[in-house]
This record gives C-alpha cells, sequence and structure tokens, in this order.
C-alpha cells in the first residue's frame, strides 16, 4: 500500500471537511446562537491537519485498489473524529465519544442520537448535524472526486469502495463525470424537498434539514419527537414520497429524467422493492386497523411512513409502533434487514442481494430435483456472474456474523436481548431507531461506552458494506 498517497489525500479530504464546516456559520450569525466561534475553531483545526498532511506527503503513482480500501475507510473515521469538533467546541455535546458517535451516525446516515433535547441545540448545530447526513449519504469519496480534481489520481477504485450496492454503475466513461452526475441527481431531489415542505409551512431551517435527513435516509431530525412534532398529513406525504425515492437505485432516477421512465418497471430489483413497500404496509394496516387506529386514512398514513422509513432505514417516526401489535413489529424488524436498493443512500443488506440469495436457493433446490439440468441466477435478463454471487454470499456471512457478535458484545455492556438484537441491526443496517431501550421514542445516550465503541463501529461497517473495512484486518493485505 502507498502511504504516502493514502495520507495526501486524507490530507486533501480535511482540506475539503474545513471547507464544509463554514457552511453553517452564516446561519450561525442569523440566529445569533453563539455557535459560529466554534465552526471557525472546528475549521481551522480541520485546515491545518489537512494542509500538513498534503504538504508533507506526495506521490506520482496511481491509486490502487489497496489504497482504495484504505482511502475510504480511513476517510470516513477522519470526518467522523473532526466532524465532531463543533459539537464539542460549543458545548453542544460536552463528551467527545458522545461527539463522535454522533457524527459517525451522520456521516454514516444511521440516525442514532445520543442527544435528549435536540430542540435545544443552537440553529447551526442542526444545520452541521443535518450535513453530516447529506455529505454522507451519497458518499463523501464520491463527492470529493467530482470537486477534487487536484488529487490527481484514479478514481474507479474509489468509486467501487464506496458506492453501495453489489456492483458500480458507471453513467460515464470517467469517474469524475459519474459522480457529478450522481450528485446534480441528489441535489435536484433535495431542492424539490424542500421547496415542497416549505409550501407545508415548515421553515426553511427546518425543511433543508430534514430534505438533507430523507435524501441521505439518515433520520436526524430537529425536533425531539422527529417528525410526528409536526402532526401534519401533508409532511407526512412529502418526506415518505422522498425516502422511497431516496431508496431507489440513483441510476434508475438519471435515466429517468432523460426520459427513460420505464426503467424503473424494467428493473427487477425495483419491483420488489416496491412490492415490500406495498406488502409490509398491508399487512400493518390490516393488523393495527382497530386495535391502534380507528381511522383508515390515520392507518394508511402511519403505516406507510413507518414501512419506508425502516425499508429505507431512514429512521424518522411519526408513532411508537412497539406500541404496535407483535406481528407488525416483526415485519417491521425484517424490514431492517433488507434495505433499500443497491445504488440508493439506504443501508441494510439491500434489496438486489436479497432477491438474488432467493433465487440462489431455488436454482440449488432445482438441481436437487434434476442434477443435470443447468439453470443460471438471472437478475432481470442478464446471467450474474460467479463471481458476484460468491461475493454476496460472503457478504450475508459476514452481515449475519457481525450482527451476532454485536449482539453478544452488547449484551456483554448490560443492554437487554431486544435492545441489543435491536441496536445490533439498527447501527450495522444505518436505521438509528431500534425496540426496547433503542426504540422510537428513545435514544442511545444511556449506552455504555463500551457500547458506544461496538455501535459506532457498527455503523462503520454498514456503512461501507463490511468488506471494505475487513480488509484491513488481514494481514495480507498490508504485505507487499
Amino acid at each position: 500500500m502507498n502511504c504516502f498517497l493514502v495520507l495526501r489525500i486524507l490530507g486533501a479530504l480535511s482540506l475539503f471537511l474545513s471547507a464544509t464546516l463554514l457552511t453553517p456559520i452564516p446561519f450561525s450569525l442569523f440566529y445569533q446562537d453563539g455557535a459560529a466561534w466554534a465552526f471557525i475553531e472546528a475549521s481551522a483545526i480541520c485546515f491545518g491537519f489537512g494542509l500538513l498532511l498534503f504538504r508533507s506527503f506526495s506521490s506520482r503513482q496511481e491509486i490502487s485498489v489497496r489504497d482504495g480500501f484504505a482511502v475510504v475507510t480511513l476517510g470516513w473515521s477522519l470526518f467522523a473524529l473532526l466532524g465532531a469538533l463543533p459539537f464539542l467546541l460549543s458545548g453542544a455535546i460536552p463528551s467527545y465519544l458522545d461527539a463522535c458517535f454522533e457524527t459517525m451516525s451522520g456521516f454514516t446516515t444511521t440516525g442514532a442520537t445520543i442527544l435528549t433535547h435536540i430542540e435545544a441545540l443552537p440553529e447551526s448545530i442542526l444545520l452541521w448535524r443535518a450535513m453530516t447526513h447529506w455529505l454522507g449519504g451519497m458518499g463523501i469519496i464520491v463527492l470529493s472526486l467530482a470537486i477534487l480534481p487536484m488529487l490527481g489520481v484514479g478514481g474507479m477504485q474509489l468509486f467501487k469502495a464506496e458506492v453501495p450496492g453489489p456492483t458500480a454503475d458507471r453513467l460515464k466513461p470517467r469517474i469524475q463525470d459519474t459522480a457529478k452526475l450522481l450528485w446534480e441527481v441528489y441535489l435536484l431531489l433535495t431542492v424539490a424537498e424542500v421547496a415542497l415542505l416549505m409550501v407545508g409551512g415548515l421553515s426553511f431551517l427546518d425543511s433543508l434539514c430534514h430534505a438533507f435527513a430523507t435524501l441521505a435516509t439518515g433520520g436526524f431530525s430537529t425536533r425531539d419527537a422527529s417528525v410526528a412534532a409536526y402532526n401534519s398529513a401533508y409532511i407526512d406525504c412529502v418526506i415518505t414520497l422522498f425516502m422511497f425515492l431516496a431508496g431507489v437505485n440513483f441510476a434508475l432516477h438519471y435515466y429517468a429524467l432523460r426520459g427513460k421512465v420505464s426503467g424503473f418497471w424494467k428493473s427487477e430489483e425495483f419491483r420488489i422493492y416496491l412490492f415490500l413497500v406495498l406488502g409490509a404496509t398491508g399487512v400493518l394496516v390490516f393488523f393495527n386497523q382497530g386495535t391502534v387506529y380507528a381511522s383508515f386514512f390515520d392507518n394508511i398514513r402511519y403505516s406507510v411512513f413507518q414501512v419506508t422509513s425502516i425499508i429505507t432505514t431512514t429512521g424518522f417516526g411519526t408513532a411508537d409502533y412497539e406500541q404496535w401489535p407483535l406481528i407488525t413489529q416483526y415485519v417491521l424488524v425484517s424490514l431492517m434487514f433488507v434495505g433499500g436498493c443497491a445504488g440508493s443512500t439506504a443501508g441494510g443488506i439491500k434489496v438486489a442481494r436479497i432477491l438474488l440469495l432467493f433465487k440462489h436457493a431455488h436454482v440449488q433446490l432445482y438441481r436437487l430435483i434434476h442434477p443435470r439440468a443447468v439453470r443460471l441466477v438471472k437478475l432481470g435478463d442478464r446471467p450474474v456472474d460467479r463471481d458476484v454471487m460468491q461475493a454476496i454470499l460472503g457478504f450475508f456471512a459476514l452481515f449475519i456474523g457481525t450482527f451476532v457478535a454485536a449482539s453478544l458484545l452488547l449484551s456483554l455492556a448490560g443492554m437487554d436481548l431486544v435492545s441489543a438484537g435491536a441496536a445490533a441491526i439498527a447501527t450495522l443496517g444505518n436505521i438509528g431507531p431500534g425496540l426496547g431501550s433503542v426504540g422510537p421514542t428513545d435514544n442511545y445516550a444511556h449506552v455504555s461506552t463500551f457500547g458506544k465503541m461496538i455501535l459506532t463501529g457498527c455503523m462503520l461497517l454498514g456503512r461501507l458494506e463490511l468488506f471494505t473495512v475487513m480488509v484491513l484486518f488481514f494481514p495480507s493485505f498490508w504485505r507487499r
């Protein structure tokens, strides 16, 4: 691995972060919330650290696959460590560990919070908290490739290591062009949601923060009660729509904007994703009608919002689903494992992987009956490469193994079995709220120091889809 090149890129990323830390300052001055100096100091620290790395190390070599894995994992960790500075310096979160937990939750679009009184935070801190979502949603590395050509190195390795899903779509021949297109779509959807939320009566700041959190499928709200605080069917509908869109492969959005709307229905993964949302909503509506909600309209409103929020791993809440029938909670927990589509900002295992796993199982059963038959696993009309299928099987095994290990460690940290398992999948799947002591009306403030460290690791593993992080722990990775 070219350590000098990796350190130089990390320095460039720190310089980029120092610039983004200046964005909340106008809001701080407008609201006179007293947090402007915290952002100035944090930006200065990031700038100094980034400049030191960028100037001290140089390399003209092309970035390798190993370098790409290291940059993504270390870059994400660095952003969490440095992005925590405004929380710490402003006094919003006095503990650096808690500040790092909150920031990692933001950049990984998890939405798990240790804050107990969100509405007491300065407005600029609320904006920065939401910005960590928005920046992390499509990928800090992809963003950097789009606007930091000064890196002067190849980018496909970074793109493959960062973009969620079994494969990385290349919409254009050059990686920088691909990144720009993805971010243009991302920005367009964000602007559209901000406008629609303002029409619904939300302030510009609240609209911006919720749009950032929605398109990134993050879930950080500016209110203690999350979206439920607004008690507006219109706001619920707007956020539900954009959560659903954020859970779709962004390549499909790009093609739709170019007039190829039929691409949505041609995508088998999208059809299954839509079926899961509608099917799960139907189950919740059936069991909630009369027992939880007397009004059929309210039943549909809250059920579809919660299903979309969970399957897209956004984590917004408009209802305390722990008060719903037990079977509906099982449905929601199952959706936590599934997640959104590949190529979206959602977390989880991804619909494409789940679909291919079931298809692979079906082929294996068919071969037991017809040993000489030749059956291929297909996604749509295209056969799935054997290497891709093996990677999916390996990912699934690692995901379940990590979930079990994290649950056991959290139990050792003092959490009850339900809360431990829910916290593990809620952070590994980048969802946020879970069940038990980390349910939709609770937070992670009570979790022990050891537990928070485990959950922070789960957030990073989940956001970078396990392989990118775990490969760094293989001794052979560091050998020539």
